[in-house]
């Protein structure tokens, strides 16, 4: 029985196929395309399917969201990382938005942790106060005496004793900056106007060090004072006060030059035009007294066809209190300031005031004086590297003894560019060292912070 059953099933499935295929057989070919096409329609969806990772818990979303805003150390979010991981997110959309976000800024490096050099975070912090108007010099919090107000100590400082000459220099740089040349400087003041007052305007030399540092100088009777300036007080009822105040509210850039050489270039101008005096930079050796000048400018070039100056400088200026010329400098600075150009708020902006005068050499009766280069800058840049080296043959000997007599019978000044020369070394015999210590005894050292040879003389004409 089992056997005739099973042997029933085998014929009845024979004749359904048989049948099915007689019957497909039978359909259009259309039909028979149609149903071959949903076929692949359907392998092609199985095989190339999506499969969807679940959506993670919340508190693992949470997590990663704050650890982005962590890293960025962003100032809005302040709150603690306890409190950040019980926040819940208020929809799905702002779910999916926010590990987007911690995704993309994850997978791109953005978040990743990098050790930053000490030197890298200080170079970004100074770039961040340039960019802001700021420099060490307004941002450093006043010590000791500075917190004394400026024109009071100015007027003390002027009331000890009459001063034959006032003298302005301007130091705004790191006090372990101000070395030998600088002490030189104010050595060769001294030596040709024993009975004036120097006013240092510095914020680094405004402490004890720096009083250390001037010491030699004061312990021998020379009146000199170092204050950190205020810019509020002495830009005050200038145009200088509404481009200083411009510039800390960060409403225009101080630009690529370094802002302590601009604030340098206008603080003398400000000084001299409210106080009157002589300003001298830090790298000028003074020859010869300047006390007989009044209103004077020097020239640093001078046109080899015309014989007319072509540029004047700022590196040495003789002005009364209140001259007319000094405001056109400042009028100048302050409308024109460009950080970005070397020498426009300095040098240049003297040359392009004083030429719409149209003044020649000598212009007394316009009230200032413009002096050849031979007064104050005999020396060229480019060729200043000769000055501070000795003599190797008896040529060279001959030229540096004829120049060193012209510099001193016609110079009443030599100034060292500094900006070039500050890598020279002082030689033995070279004519710096004879126009600085014409009877000094050299002593051969080593420096060790240069690790070369120097020398250092004795401080007999003092």
């Amino acid at each position: 029985m089992e056997e005739s059953r099973r042997t029933e099933q085998v014929d009845l499935l024979q004749r359904l196929k048989k049948l099915t295929v007689s019957l497909v057989c039978c359909l259009p070919l259309s039909l028979l395309g149609l149903l071959l096409i949903l076929l692949l329609i359907y392998n092609s969806f199985s095989a190339f399917s999506l499969h969807l990772d679940p959506i993670p818990p919340k508190s693992t979303l949470s997590l990663n969201y704050n650890h982005h805003q962590v890293l960025h150390h962003h100032p809005s979010l302040s709150s603690s990382s306890s409190t950040s991981s019980r926040s819940t997110l208020t929809s799905s959309s702002k779910s999916d938005s926010s590990m987007l976000l911690a995704v993309k800024e994850t997978s791109s490096g953005f978040v990743q942790k990098q050790k930053v050099s000490p030197i890298k975070t200080e170079r970004r912090t100074r770039r961040r106060k340039r960019r802001n108007g700021l420099t060490p010099a307004m941002t450093q919090k006043p010590q000791g005496k500075s917190r004394q107000k400026f024109k009071t100590r100015i007027k003390s400082f002027l009331s000890e004793s009459p001063c034959e000459s006032l003298f302005f220099m301007i130091w705004i740089s790191s006090l372990e900056s101000f070395g030998e040349r600088e002490r030189f400087t104010i050595e060769s003041l001294f030596k040709s106007h024993p009975n004036s007052c120097l006013i240092l305007v510095s914020n680094s030399l405004d402490c004890e060090r720096g009083t250390l540092i001037l010491k030699p100088f004061t312990d021998k009777g020379f009146k000199v004072l170092a204050i950190k300036p205020d810019f509020t007080y002495i830009f005050k009822d200038t145009s200088a006060e509404k481009w200083f105040e411009r510039l800390k509210k960060g409403m225009f850039s101080p630009g690529v030059i370094p802002l302590e050489q601009n604030l340098s270039n206008i603080l003398r101008l400000v000084l001299l035009y409210k106080f009157g005096g002589i300003y001298l930079d830090t790298d000028v050796i003074i020859l010869k007294p300047l006390t007989s000048l009044h209103n004077v400018i020097g020239a640093q070039t001078v046109d080899p066809v015309t014989r007319k100056w072509s540029r004047l400088n700022n590196a040495v200026l003789i002005f009364d209190k209140n001259h007319p010329l000094l405001k056109s400098f400042i009028d100048e600075f302050s409308r024109t300031f460009n950080g970005n150009k070397w020498g426009h708020n300095g040098p240049y902006l003297v040359s392009r005031v004083v030429a719409r005068f149209n003044v020649s050499n000598c212009s007394s009766d316009m009230g200032f004086s413009v002096l050849p280069p031979s007064s104050f800058y005999p020396v060229d840049w480019t060729r200043i590297s000769g000055f501070y080296r000795a003599s190797v043959n008896g040529r060279e000997a001959n030229w540096s003894r004829k120049r060193l007599m012209h510099l001193r019978k016609h110079s009443l000044s030599v100034h060292l560019w500094n900006r070039e020369s500050k890598s020279f070394r002082i030689e033995e015999g070279s004519i710096i060292q004879k126009l600085i210590y014409p009877n000094a005894t050299a002593v051969l050292s080593i420096r060790a912070c240069w690790l070369q040879p120097i020398l250092f003389y004795s401080h007999t004409n003092l």
